[in-house]
């Protein structure tokens, strides 16, 4: 017996997010992101610099720096307005990974935490450049706003005491506005 199968029926709803989901895909040629993986950092890649960034912000009551989300912060500036970065990023990961292996024997991310602050510390003095790039980018993704990925659940900004979310530029004086009218 063979079976009737009715004709799939979209509503409008249901087609334009669809069309829509489906363009986005097109224009941006993603395909599924493995678990871990970013838009620029291979799951390696992001492991390392994790390790290196959880020495510069380490946890403790609050957390720790890839804990917090920097990790993809600066995984989506490097395939938006720090492009200019990338190369500086994957030549210092290969020589933290190389530094890390010549020295221990071991991946960075396989270190003891004295291994790891010691290795870090020696990337920020043999490679400045590099350490000062992801110094400042961590710092960036730890204090900066949530909506660029990093600073999760605003996580600085309670730590800090700073109201959810710090209000700076215009927002404030559109703010002040409509209450008053």
């Amino acid at each position: 017996m063979a079976s009737c199968k009715r004709p799939l029926v979209l509503t409008r709803r249901q087609f334009v997010s669809t069309a829509v989901a489906g363009s986005a895909a097109a224009i941006v040629g993603c395909a599924p992101a493995k678990p871990g993986d970013g838009e620029f950092f291979s799951e390696d890649q992001a492991r390392t610099l994790a390790v290196i960034c959880d020495e510069i912000i380490p946890a403790d009551e609050f957390p720790s720096a890839s804990q917090a989300g920097v990790i993809t912060y600066i995984d989506r500036q490097l395939v938006r307005y720090y492009r200019r970065h990338r190369d500086t990023y994957k030549d210092g990961l290969i020589r933290a990974e190389a530094t890390s292996v010549q020295r221990f024997g071991k991946r960075l991310s396989e270190l003891s935490p004295t291994q790891r602050l010691e290795l870090v510390a020696s990337l920020e003095k043999e490679n400045r450049p590099f350490f000062e790039l992801v110094r400042n980018h961590t710092f960036e993704g730890y204090y900066g706003s949530p909506r660029h990925g990093g600073n999760r659940d605003a996580v600085s900004w309670r730590m800090l005491g700073l109201p959810n979310p710090p209000l700076r530029g215009r927002a404030q004086y559109d703010l002040e506005k409509g209450s008053s009218s």
